[in-house]
This record gives structure tokens, sequence and C-alpha cells, in this order.
């Protein structure tokens, strides 16, 4: 009889684990645009899972605009995933929250399972060439000192 492991997690169908590479999967804006996800490689990304329903989601997307207007498409991109079920409250909650940088709303949970967004908000962090380097549940401050040196390291890169 064999010993099962001290601890046990369930994985998302098809979830992609830190240190493996994120398979291209259709991106499709708020604005009836459309872009895949290797159209992202080249540069290290940021990609946030979140809905508008949820409030630590809603309260840490101030300081990931932030982060974008400081440092997105410089030194890396940030781009925001919805698992919302209605486009028209995520649309509306992005407005009021003045975010500019670029969104996307999941269809048939493709990136939500993909990503490993059994709760949110996740934060992942994957390098230029799609590599899942990081994964962060939960809500955080995405502009503060701690922050920055994190991702800094993450993507070996001085913010």
């Amino acid at each position: 009889m064999s010993a099962l492991p001290a601890t046990a997690f369930a994985k998302t169908p098809g979830e992609v684990d830190v240190g493996g590479v994120l398979r291209d999967a259709p991106l499709y804006g708020f604005a009836g645009d459309y872009r895949k996800l290797s159209e992202l490689r080249g540069k290290p990304l940021i990609i946030n899972v979140w809905a508008s329903w949820c409030g630590p989601c809603r309260a840490e997307m101030g300081s990931l605009e932030r982060l974008s207007r400081r440092f997105g498409g410089k030194q890396f991109n940030i781009i925001g995933v919805s698992t919302d079920d209605d486009a028209r409250a995520a649309a509306a909650f992005l407005q009021q929250a003045q975010v500019t940088f670029d969104n996307y709303l999941d269809r048939n949970m493709l990136l939500e399972h993909m990503l490993g967004a059994d709760t949110i908000p996740l934060t992942i962090l994957v390098d230029a060439r799609g590599r899942v380097l990081r994964k962060f549940h939960g809500s955080r401050q995405w502009d503060s000192p701690e922050a920055l040196e994190l991702i800094g390291k993450a993507f070996r890169k001085k913010l």
C-alpha cells in the first residue's frame, strides 16, 4: 500500500504549472478586438485574472494601473483577464476604474483553467518566451516597493 502525499493540490483542467510554457489561446477584447496570447511573447508579461464582482480584485486594480502607467510596454507588458459571465459588468468596471492596460474576456473558461485561476485575483509573471515564472493568489499592491522588487527579481530587470 502506497502512502498518500501529505499535501495535495487540485489543479484546474489543463493548468500550466510554474516552469511550464503557456499554450497559445485566443484573447477577446471588450471592443470586439481579437488577438492571440502568443503575440505577447518577446517581452515579460504580467497577467492578472479578475472579475468585476470580486472585492479583492477591485481593490488591487488601481495598483496594477499605476504599475502599467509606470512600466507597461517598456520593461514588461500587463494584461487583465476577466472571468465575468457578464461582459457589460466587466467593461463598466474597467471604465469606472479608468483602467488603460489591455483587458480581455475569458470565454469558455479556457484561460481561467490554463492559468490555474481556481481563486481570484490571480497574478502570473511570465517570461518573454511564455514560461510561467510565478503565480500569486490574492490581492496585492503591485506598485509597492516589495512588489517591484519581486517583479524585478522574477524578470531579472532593475525596476
